[in-house]
């Protein structure tokens, strides 16, 4: 069994299985700035972003105003799907960084400090999970695996946290909280019956 199906969604064995959670002390927000292209974005988010774009600005670096102001927020990547923007092919336009030099998201940390009410794209929130809707109405969920996520896997793994439950809130986002609740039912049927 490597496929569970929770309401219209399928979500590979890996979610429930893997245990995963976040350490930016040691990673220090690697995955907003490695990797071959942006983060997937929806056009409403690209609306939300355009419009928050004044309270953030001022956080990005001058190369990030830059390219969003010759390119945009977003480009069209080789599969034809619409990714935050990025400065020297690598850094997401929307980093910034702490005073201990570690990554964070420009977005996320204007939405916690009350300066805007737009949270950063779905696809980050939820990240290591991928998802990916299909025209017929069902979603697939998948688990991803990189390397520089191994200190959020070993964490995750000291803490006994399965990845779902670690991405509580943006799954609740994304499907709602009925969706979750039936999510932890199911894998609580997966644990009883020695799956997971």
């Amino acid at each position: 069994m490597d496929i569970i199906q929770v309401g219209d969604v399928l979500l590979s064995i890996d979610c429930f299985r893997e245990r995963f959670a976040c350490d930016l002390g040691v990673c220090r927000g690697a995955c907003c700035v490695e990797g071959n292209a942006g983060a997937p974005v929806t056009l409403e988010e690209i609306m939300a972003i355009e419009d928050a774009l004044p309270e953030i600005e001022g956080d990005l670096s001058e190369e990030a105003r830059h390219v969003i102001a010759t390119q945009g927020v977003v480009y069209s990547d080789p599969e034809g799907d619409l990714v935050t923007s990025l400065v020297g092919g690598k850094d997401c336009v929307f980093t910034c960084y702490d005073d201990h030099g570690t990554c964070l998201c420009a977005i996320e940390r204007a939405q916690r400090e009350g300066r805007i009410t737009t949270a950063k794209p779905l696809s980050c929130w939820l990240y290591p999970l991928r998802v990916k809707r299909f025209k017929s109405g069902i979603t697939a969920v998948n688990y991803h695996r990189w390397d520089i996520c191994r200190c959020a896997c070993e964490r995750g793994e000291k803490l006994q946290l399965p990845v779902y439950k670690f991405l509580k809130e943006p799954l609740t986002a994304a499907f709602g909280a009925k969706w979750y609740a039936e999510l932890e039912h199911t894998a609580d049927e997966l644990r009883r019956a020695g799956i997971i």
